[in-house]
Parts: C-alpha cells; structure tokens; sequence
C-alpha cells in the first residue's frame, strides 16, 4: 500500500482548492478483499473501512470481533437488510428513500441507539444506479431529518465511470451545492460529503469531498 503516494495526491488537489487536507477522511475500501487488508489499512492509519456488502462485512467484523475500526457501509441496502446494519456499522452512506429510513429508524429504535447515515443522491441520474434522483433526494433528507433514532451527516454520489473530466467535476458539484442547500434547512452533521473513488478522488477533493472512498488505489485489483 503506497499510502504516502495517495495523501501526497489528495494535499496536492486539496491546495488548488484552498482547502485542509486534514479534513478528508480516507474510507479504506476492503471489498472483495481478505479481512488482512483492513488489518493493513488500519496499520498504516486508516481506521475507517468500506464495505459494499452487509453480509461481506460481517463476515469481517465476525473474523475481527474487536476491531479498533470504524465500519462504513458504501453498498445499497435492501430495507430487508436494514435489521443486520444498523449499530454495526458507524456510518451508512446509501440512505436513498424514505422507506428505508423508516426500516433503519424502527431498528435503531429497537436498539436504542441513533445510526448515522448519508443520503446516497443519483446526481447523475444514472438507471443502473441506485440513490435518490435529486429532486427527491431533499425529500429524503427532509424525512430522515425528522426521525429521532436517524442522524443525517451528509450526502453520497458517484459520479459516471468517464473519461471526461467536465461529467465527473459537474456530479460532485452538483452534490455540494445540493448539501449546501439543505445544510441550512435542516442543519445537516457535520455535513459530509462522501464522493470520489480510485479513478477520481482529485476532482472530488477539488469539489468538496470530505470522505473519499478507495480501494484500487490503495489496495490493487479485487480478488475474482
């Protein structure tokens, strides 16, 4: 893992953009990935780790029980699977319907506990990919908002999987300008921004981003 390599990179885009380094999180994507590679990500000081799917992820937390991490979950979620993620992961990044916020909302009231999550936004209005269409997603955070056992803490995208620079850096800043929208109205904490990935980190920093969530580039080509 050439994490000095990857930082170097994420300063260099968070200077143009006047921004802190220090206020972006690396989310280590360990998808497809043995549990040996979170035990590497958090070694080299990356104590968040991204899972796409639930049941992967509890495979992992299983191997790991005392894991000194902090479990994201960056997949879809089926309301069906709402009952195995909420408290096990500490932050969700794919709230994408009013639905489901019900599902989490009743299983966080069961364990009495407040699950925090993102609103995962289909900025670029992409049929193969799930998230809240934008102009529904304000309607999605505006409910979650309400529920006493959900803590809104942002917005999530992904932007098309282009060569052009022009669609990736208009997906991000579309989807800050949407959290900078409802920010205000519905006091959004602390208002993350979780976009970017191997292919486009740069232009997420640039853009925003305050989470980026790698895999490739930290930890090569996933297991077939």
């Amino acid at each position: 893992m050439d994490l000095e390599a990857v930082r170097a990179r994420i300063a260099q885009a968070a200077r143009r953009a006047g921004r802190d380094p220090a206020a972006i999180t690396i989310v280590a994507v360990t998808k497809g990935h043995p549990t040996a590679a979170a035990r590497e990500a958090l070694t080299a000081g990356l104590p968040d780790i991204g899972e796409n799917r639930v049941q992967e992820a509890l495979e992992k937390m299983e191997a790991w029980p005392d894991a000194p991490v902090r479990w994201h979950l960056i997949g879809h979620l089926q309301r069906n699977k709402a009952k195995h993620a909420v408290g096990r992961f500490a932050l969700i990044h794919s709230l994408d319907s009013a639905r489901l916020a019900d599902a989490l909302e009743q299983e966080a009231a069961k364990r009495d506990l407040v699950q925090d999550v993102l609103v995962e936004v289909n900025v670029a209005r992409e049929s193969q990919k799930s998230g809240a269409m934008p102009e529904e997603a304000e309607a999605v955070v505006a409910h979650a908002a309400t529920l006493p056992h959900l803590r809104v803490c942002g917005l999530m995208t992904m932007a098309p999987l282009t060569d052009e620079e022009g669609v990736i850096r208009a997906t991000f800043r579309g989807l800050r300008e949407l959290r900078d929208r409802n920010a205000s109205r519905f006091a959004l904490h602390p208002s993350h921004l979780s976009m970017g990935m191997s292919n486009d980190f740069e232009i997420a920093v640039e853009e925003g981003a305050t989470m980026l969530r790698l895999g490739t580039v930290l930890f090569g080509e996933r297991q077939p």
